[in-house]
């Protein structure tokens, strides 16, 4: 620009010095209706550079009066960035402090200037959650909804944090299948669907997303066998509040071989059928589950069953018992079953080998009617004392 310019200047002095020097400058005239106006080139050409010169520091004056203006926005505008900062700086610590009322006011007051707005109101809008107003709630998260514009995904996912927290379960399960959607393997949209499904029984809805969650590794192994099976028992549930008995078994029968040979899928099914009055069939449970593992939650199930056939559970107690002889459960259960077909003396004895091995009110007291039936009122009397003492103790402990 700079050659331009000093390129132009030495022809017009070309054009003002070359006639000035051969004493020729040229004849001009510019005539009107009314006016004539008469002159040299040479004067033509110095009025052209005057009026160039002229045209140049009126550009440079509106340039610097346009600059001042925008400066001075930008001072304003980079002074409430500045607050909005400082403000928000302060609101985090007040969160920390638990004054969510600050933390409204704080992260509001310039948050169209905070370096993320989104967040700004996105925050504010869980602290008024907290405060308990719904109004103040919705109007933040809308408004962060605009600014969002097509990043919707962080305004989602605190709307259905926020409906968790109100208890809100089936407005936020709503939101977590539309999350999903957008977002299946999300850590933060897992976790919010993992209490949606919960509070709201979708069980099916939550195995689902179980595969997810183990790659995300949001949870330990532990947790998800635990959520896998509250989930499993949940429709177990269902199915036996919906065809009771008949619906149960038919549940249990679709289940992959997996779930069958669960052995904590195997106790619940056994308890549901219990519950049911479908004894014969959790007996089939119990006694096939403790063929392929030993199990004491099994074990403990028997003495509630009332089939009227006794006999298989305690083929498959003493065969258990050639393999642990030491399991005082083993034991104790054998006597229980014994009793109840009054066969006292082994009872008695099964009894006596449970005690042997650890002491229990129970086995104690059951030990005692079994002796009283057998007319041995002396050691009845005996273990109905060791029973109370040991009860006393635990008391005292």
């Amino acid at each position: 620009m700079l050659k331009v310019f000093l390129l132009f200047a030495m022809l017009i002095a070309g054009i003002v010095v070359g006639p000035m020097l051969a004493g020729h400058q040229g004849y001009v005239l510019i005539q009107t209706d009314n006016y004539n106006i008469e002159t040299s080139v040479t004067g033509l050409v110095i009025m052209l550079v005057l009026l160039l010169l002229a045209f140049i520091a009126l550009e440079w004056l509106l340039r610097r009066l346009f600059r001042t203006g925008a400066r001075t926005r930008g001072w304003f505008i980079g002074r409430k960035r500045s607050r909005a900062r400082q403000q928000t700086r302060a609101a985090l610590l007040k969160l920390t402090e638990g004054d969510y009322h600050q933390v409204e006011k704080l992260l509001t007051r310039n948050a169209d200037h905070a370096d993320q707005p989104v967040v700004n109101y996105l925050l504010a809008a869980e602290a008024a959650q907290q405060r308990g107003d719904d109004f103040r709630t919705r109007q933040y998260l809308e408004r962060a909804a605009e600014i969002a514009d097509n990043d919707q995904l962080p305004v989602d996912i605190t709307r259905v944090r926020i409906q968790l927290a109100r208890n809100e379960d089936h407005a936020a399960r709503h939101g977590v299948d539309r999350l999903l959607e957008v977002a299946p393997r999300h850590p933060e949209v897992l976790r919010l669907a993992e209490q949606a499904f919960l509070r709201t029984s979708a069980y099916s809805a939550l195995l689902d997303i179980l595969p997810a969650m183990r790659k995300t590794r949001i949870h330990d192994e532990a947790h998800l066998q635990s959520l896998q099976q509250r989930a499993t028992i949940g429709l177990m549930d269902q199915a036996m509040a919906e065809g009771g008995s008949e619906g149960l078994k038919q549940w249990w029968k679709n289940q992959n071989r997996k779930v069958r040979q669960d052995l904590s899928m195997q106790v619940a099914m056994a308890e549901h059928l219990i519950a049911c009055d479908d004894h014969t069939t959790s007996q089939n449970i119990i006694i096939d589950g403790l063929k392929r593992q030993y199990d004491h939650r099994l074990v403990q199930l028997m003495p509630r069953l009332q089939t009227g056939n006794p006999e298989p559970l305690e083929k498959t107690l003493r065969q258990q018992l050639k393999q642990r002889a030491d399991d005082a459960l083993l034991h104790s259960t054998l006597g229980q079953l014994l009793m109840k077909h009054g066969e006292w003396k082994q009872a008695s004895e099964a009894f006596l080998a449970a005690l042997a091995l650890r002491p229990d009110a129970y086995d104690y007291a059951w030990c005692a009617d079994a002796f009283d039936r057998l007319k041995r009122y002396e050691d009845a009397a005996r273990m109905r004392r060791e029973g109370l003492t040991l009860t006393l103790q635990t008391e005292q402990k």
